[in-house]
């Protein structure tokens, strides 16, 4: 059950409401074509509506994701995704199909939400699984080989994750 937004903007703090306001009226600056005073009414709009937008989906408090630590995994997690599309490729059309199919729960440590979505959505890269959806607070997945250590390779891939993810308040 999500709060109202004015509910989220208060208990998140002025503070926080303000830095998201200020980061979308400076992307506005950095687009704006002129100072005239269309362009700013256009922009004084568009940054309101953004803002209560952006508010309204992603609360302040939320949980946020460290960006260095993303960026130091993004050629991990693209290498990795490369290798999923040759590995499922050679699987479908090798000589001899490689292929013994299923679904299996995986119990997480991350909490319900934004982090174990983002969990998802990440894994959904990496050979031979993909989240279908949750059962008794565990994520089902589906594999390509359930021969594999595919719940063994997910549980790794939680701990390389986690050391991007912060948690919020909106994860619970």
């Amino acid at each position: 059950m999500s709060a109202p937004a004015g509910d989220t903007a208060q208990a998140a703090g002025p503070a926080a409401v303000i830095a998201r306001f200020a980061s979308l009226a400076a992307l506005w600056f950095l687009l704006l074509p002129s100072l005239s005073p269309g362009d700013l009414a256009t922009g004084a709009l568009a940054v309101s509506a953004a803002g209560w937008c952006s508010l309204r989906l992603r609360p302040p408090g939320c949980g946020r994701i460290r960006v260095f630590a993303a960026l130091r995994l993004a050629p991990y997690y693209l290498w990795e995704s490369v290798r999923a599309g040759v590995d499922v490729a050679l699987r479908a059309m090798g000589p001899r199909v490689r292929l013994q199919p299923g679904y299996f729960d995986c119990p997480l440590d991350l909490p319900s939400g934004l982090a174990r979505c983002r969990f998802t959505s990440v894994t959904s890269l990496l050979p031979g699984t993909v989240a279908c959806g949750e059962h008794n607070g565990m994520v089902v997945f589906h594999g390509l080989d359930l021969s594999e250590p595919l719940l063994e390779q997910l549980h790794a891939e939680e701990r390389r994750l986690s050391t991007v993810l912060v948690a919020g308040a909106g994860h619970v």
